[in-house]
């Protein structure tokens, strides 16, 4: 008699073991210590240790809030004499990208080595970090609230703010509620992103006839994005390492590298970024985009208006055009033989397209702070600062669209010879 053939599903028992609150807790726990690390070794780099009233660690727990799409909420206090304002809207992306890794890997390591997975499986594994997550998040949420006073500036400024007893104030909290959600689509985003990327993860099998399509070209995203971090860290240490500025080079590694290497890649494709620099806000970034940013209303930049300060900006469209042709490439490679070459530039095309709205969408900056004391300065001149960057949207996409067409009809071609011929019988291999 031949043995009884293997359930396709594992039973509950090992599905409750592989997935248990242990692994899910370790994955959390994991994922808030290497984000908080991060921005609290980027913080001290960029000189926030010396911040007054053991402010530092709530600064950190703002800083990861901020990182996973939750809100900070910014408030003056200056008296009845005097007025002030402040906004701040930016993502760390340096902290979101290890935070996307930790929890990304975590999610995965369970469930590697198989092929198909029930779908409820997968919601219970995933609703078990999802609580865990919420709980974290709550705690960095009220952690995250802090209160600083202002410098008046100007030396007469300071002497009437100490007769008449004004001591502006700027403070920082959070929107409880709404970084909780916002969190959690977050977090939903993460796990979703990390089952379509991998190779070896399992997935429903009503949703098995999306890998082959799906799959090599958000694969193929990461892999670019990763590529522009990467390339931006060690032109970055490179720099450090020859002209100075070793810690200011290092916050930006450890919180902004991807928002200046992203913001590139785009630049690269041809997008315009509008924006502004003003007063004592410096863009953490290479000293030609500060130049054509500060002193004008409302700035445009992209390869023109930078090639006027620096010509050797002209060589971000070549990068781009390596990065892209060997990205469409890597997609190719790892789609079925049968898939066409006009198919790999549609994929191409749209994932391209979508990966730049991502980093449209993130990679906004806003930042403003004004104080007026006795009539004296107003909440937007000399005694505040402006800094805001925003893309125009619809030209970036459409660019993004025709790079992503060339790029994958190219690249499809050039993977012709290395494909795998038993993806087309067998579909998609792990």
């Amino acid at each position: 008699m031949s043995p009884p053939a293997s359930p396709p599903f594992p039973s509950d028992q090992a599905v409750a073991a592989r997935h248990g609150w242990a692994q899910a807790a370790v994955t959390v726990v994991g994922a808030v210590i290497v984000m908080g690390a991060t921005a609290a070794l980027g913080l001290w780099a960029a000189g926030a240790a010396d911040l007054p009233d053991n402010a530092f660690p709530r600064v950190v727990a703002a800083t990861v809030v901020t990182a996973v799409g939750g809100t900070i909420e910014l408030s003056g206090n200056a008296g009845d004499l005097a007025d002030t304002r402040a906004v701040l809207t930016v993502i760390p992306l340096s902290v979101t990208l290890v935070g996307v890794l930790a929890l990304g890997t975590g999610f995965l390591r369970p469930l590697r080595h198989r092929a198909v997975a029930r779908a409820t499986e997968l919601a219970g594994w995933a609703a078990r970090i999802v609580a865990l997550w919420l709980a974290a998040l709550l705690a960095l949420a009220y952690a995250a609230r802090q209160t600083f006073a202002l410098s008046l500036g100007d030396d007469t400024l300071t002497d009437l703010g100490d007769l008449f007893g004004v001591a502006p104030k700027v403070g920082f909290t959070t929107d409880v509620p709404l970084t909780l959600v916002l969190g959690l689509l977050w977090l939903a985003g993460v796990l979703a992103l990390a089952l379509l990327v991998s190779r070896g993860a399992p997935l429903p099998p009503g949703l098995l006839r999306f890998q082959e399509s799906v799959r090599p070209a958000a694969h193929a995203m990461v892999v670019l994005l990763l590529a522009c971090v990467v390339l931006g860290v060690l032109i970055g240490l490179v720099v450090a390492a020859t002209r100075g500025h070793a810690a200011d080079t290092c916050a930006l590694i450890l919180l902004g590298m991807p928002n200046l290497a992203w913001l590139t890649l785009t630049i690269g494709l041809g997008a315009t970024w509008n924006g502004r620099v003003e007063g004592p806000f410096e863009l953490p970034m290479p000293h030609v985009l500060d130049e054509v940013l500060r002193g004008r209303d409302t700035a445009s930049l992209n390869l023109g208006t930078m090639a006027e300060y620096d010509s050797r900006v002209w060589w971000l469209v070549a990068v781009d055009a390596v990065l892209l042709l060997a990205t469409a490439f890597v997609m190719a490679a790892r789609s079925p033989a049968r898939t066409r070459a006009w198919q790999h530039a549609l994929h191409m095309a749209v994932a391209l397209t979508l990966t730049v709205l991502m980093i449209c969408l993130v990679g906004r900056i806003s930042s403003h702070y004004g104080l007026s004391l006795l009539g004296i300065g107003d909440l937007g001149g000399d005694l505040g600062g402006e800094l805001f960057l925003r893309p125009e949207l619809w030209s970036a996409l459409g660019l993004a669209s025709l790079w992503g067409l060339v790029a994958g009809l190219l690249g499809g071609l050039l993977a012709r010879p290395v494909r795998r011929r038993g993806a087309a019988a067998n579909g998609w291999h792990r």
